[in-house]
């Protein structure tokens, strides 16, 4: 499993028809290997109605991509970056930014 996105990171597209779009990861899908962005990969859902949709036609939904298509991006300068990890003074292991050094968050607890 990729651990450089989690869920509810600022992700930007790096490859496919959706190059270039930034967007907020809703779900990941670490068996598939693929993410769920948020408004990336939108494609039309053909509904028949029925009791949920009642007037059917065309919904517009976005579908997932591979998480390899995906950088998250950087807080400070708002570019696409690699992950790094590290641990910190007080023995956390967090995500940084390999642009910027900034941290991306805590993915550990304190190893005792």
């Amino acid at each position: 499993m990729a651990r450089h996105v989690k869920k509810g990171d600022t992700v930007a597209v790096i490859a496919g028809d959706d190059k270039g779009k930034t967007g907020e990861v809703l779900v990941i899908y670490p068996q598939r290997g693929k993410v769920l962005v948020a408004g990336v990969n939108r494609v039309y859902r053909h509904l028949r109605p029925s009791k949920q949709h009642p007037q059917g036609g065309r919904i517009q939904k976005e579908m997932p991509i591979d998480i390899s298509n995906v950088l998250p991006v950087d807080p400070k300068t708002s570019q696409p970056t690699r992950v790094g990890f590290r641990v910190d003074s007080n023995g956390i292991k967090e995500r940084f930014a390999k642009k910027s050094g900034q941290s991306l968050g805590a993915i550990g607890k304190k190893k005792s």
